[in-house]
């Protein structure tokens, strides 16, 4: 089979941005959210009892204005993303940004007025047909908690216009510096994706060294400008966190994860507790590089020895394999996985122009998602590959749900990434032939888990403190890439021999409005995953119609409640957190008895 590098968008929209269907689409949004305004304004939720026909009217119309969104901004994203110099992309977000903006006015006093009604129309709601579909009840009950921190309309609507050209914008201006990084790499100008795929991924040392000087260097040059960014951008969100009586800035990305802090305490504890084994990891692995400690830029380098030939996979090896190994454990998530590729819902192909990193947007009208990454043929892209493929699957389980009850959280999110990215892991690593690639297999494996426990914690620590010191003043980038160092070293253990100073500037994660601290979300998933996929090796042939029943749950309860359900299991103990992270422990035995012999 044949499957196209590049994905295919005209389906969507036909003409990319200059499309007349997508112009069309974007004037019916606008039209669709006055006509919203006018039937909540006439809404009283006192005279809806006890069927709350009007409600959920309400409800289906929000639910349609809210597909629209998400369509017209994937597709639109997706052109930017394929071509970072595409003007007219930006103008159209910035079009969106002025239409959310209207929504949230419109959307704020749906909230408001659910806060009026009595704890008898509450109980009245509550039997009604509505709340009887699956998670809806769950969901009102949020939008009322909300409703109870919202100011008055006036004031709200002061604030979200404001946002369109401060918080907002803050976050696009971030893709506008961006888009001007270009890497002269011995006479070859690299994107800043293709760039970074070779410094981590090159096998050659002296070319991740030169390349990843490079890197600093240019993410350096435009440090001030990333330094505002970041500074306005959160600004704005302290403020707002503020104006509402939000005083602790972990209140809100823990809503939104619909966890407890104490969930969140436990995992780091865990993970922080257990840093010796991967700090051992990381320096075996930089022995075998012929170094004392590791280098930032070395930590996701291949590990090749014996002269072992690196297994690399085409793009169409890429696809099978994938679908072959997500078959052992659902039939349904490999069907789904081969339709994404024959359907060309993939933009793989390595080229400049393209924005870095990776991602997986949905498509509600068209029930469709679209994956893009830069794809180059190591055993990690390929995992890439299938953890953007769990991302999209978890969409497609979702489409026959109420609108109101698909909105799960980042957390749970990544919950199915990784869990498709386990299983093409281990998949590999059972195939592996001699020490030499169990070896390589085994350090590939690992640099998950090492980004999870190190990294990502690294992210944590430095939006943490970044945050307590923006709320008393404007931070210089010098002191910026202070902070970012020593969060670094903290979670490292002060284990490497050369760190990632400009890390903050050069990571889209710190600069997304929708979603505030986009970080410790993936550690919970990778381990949530973890018990999640020990769950199904042991499971007596049921592990698909379970696993799809806690994916489409993943909306409509809290994180702590979703486990305990599906997995029986408290998130608030140390327990969860430390099986996981032993069955990680495993690998890292695994891998430093098998290299035993190669240090001298």
């Amino acid at each position: 089979m044949n499957y196209s590098l590049t994905w295919d968008l005209d389906s969507i929209f036909p003409g990319g941005t200059e499309s007349p269907q997508l112009a069309v689409r974007l004037d019916k949004l606008a039209s669709d959210i006055r006509d919203l305004a006018d039937i909540i304004k006439q809404w009283e939720p006192s005279g809806d009892t006890p069927n709350f026909n009007g409600l959920e009217a309400i409800l289906c119309k929000a639910e349609k204005i809210e597909n629209g969104f998400a369509q017209t901004e994937s597709f639109i994203t997706a052109v930017q993303s394929a071509d970072i110099h595409n003007k007219k992309a930006n103008t159209l977000l910035g079009v969106l940004q002025s239409y959310s903006a209207d929504y949230q006015n419109v959307y704020n006093e749906l909230m408001k007025k659910l806060t009026t009604l009595t704890e008898n129309g509450w109980s009245q709601l509550e039997k009604a047909p509505l709340a009887n579909q699956q998670g809806v009840l769950f969901n009102l009950e949020e939008l009322r908690e909300k409703g109870k921190q919202l100011l008055t309309e006036d004031e709200e609507h002061i604030i979200n216009q404001l946002a369109i050209d401060g918080f907002n914008a803050w976050s696009s201006h971030y893709d506008t510096i961006v888009a001007s990084i270009e890497i002269d790499y011995r006479g070859e100008k690299l994107s800043a994706g293709q760039a970074f795929n070779r410094m981590t991924g090159d096998p050659d040392a002296a070319v991740r060294e030169e390349l990843f000087d490079l890197w600093e260097k240019n993410w350096a040059d435009k440090a001030p400008l990333f330094a505002d960014t970041l500074n306005h951008l959160q600004g704005f969100r302290l403020i707002n966190y503020k104006l509402h009586g939000i005083e602790d800035y972990l209140e809100t990305p823990l809503k939104y994860n619909r966890m407890k802090k104490e969930t969140l305490e436990a995992m780091w504890q865990a993970i922080s507790a257990n840093k010796q084994t991967f700090v051992d990891f990381l320096t075996r692995k930089a022995q075998l590089f012929g170094k004392e400690k590791m280098a930032w830029q070395d930590q996701d380098a291949p590990v090749i020895l014996d002269e072992l030939e690196e297994t690399r996979y085409t793009f169409d090896e890429a696809a099978e394999f994938i679908i072959g190994n997500f078959d052992k454990f659902s039939p349904k998530m490999a069907q789904f996985a081969r339709e994404a590729f024959e359907k060309s819902w993939i933009e793989a192909e390595d080229r400049p122009g393209k924005r870095p990193g990776g991602y997986c947007t949905s498509l509600p009208e068209t029930r469709e998602s679209r994956i893009f990454m830069t794809y180059g043929g190591s055993v990690n892209e390929v995992a890439t590959l299938a953890h953007e493929l769990g991302h999209a699957f978890h969409s497609h389980v979702m489409w026959d749900l109420p609108g109101i009850s698909q909105q799960y959280a980042m957390n749970v999110a990544e919950t199915a990434s990784t869990f498709a990215e386990l299983i093409v892991a281990d998949a590999a690593l059972k195939q592996a032939k001699t020490n030499a690639e169990k070896i390589n297999l085994l350090d590939s494996k690992m640099q998950n888990a090492i980004a999870m426990f190190m990294n990502i914690h690294a992210r944590f620590i430095f939006e943490n403190n970044f945050h307590a010191e923006r709320k008393e003043k404007v931070l210089s980038d010098e002191e910026i890439t202070q902070l970012m160092l020593e969060a670094q070293k903290e979670a490292y253990q002060d284990s490497l021999e050369a760190y990632h100073p400009h890390f903050w500037a050069s990571k889209l994660h710190f600069y997304i409005d929708d979603v505030p601290f986009y970080n410790f979300p993936y550690t919970f998933g990778y381990l949530f995953s973890m018990g999640i996929y020990a769950f199904a090796q042991k499971s007596d042939g049921n592990f698909e119609e379970n696993y799809i029943s806690l994916l489409q749950d993943t909306a409509s309860m809290s994180t702590e409640e979703l486990a305990k359900k599906h997995l029986g299991v408290d998130l608030t103990q140390p327990d969860f957190w430390q099986a996981g992270i032993d069955i990680v422990k495993q690998d890292v035995e695994e891998f430093m008895t098998l290299t035993d012999d190669h240090i001298k």
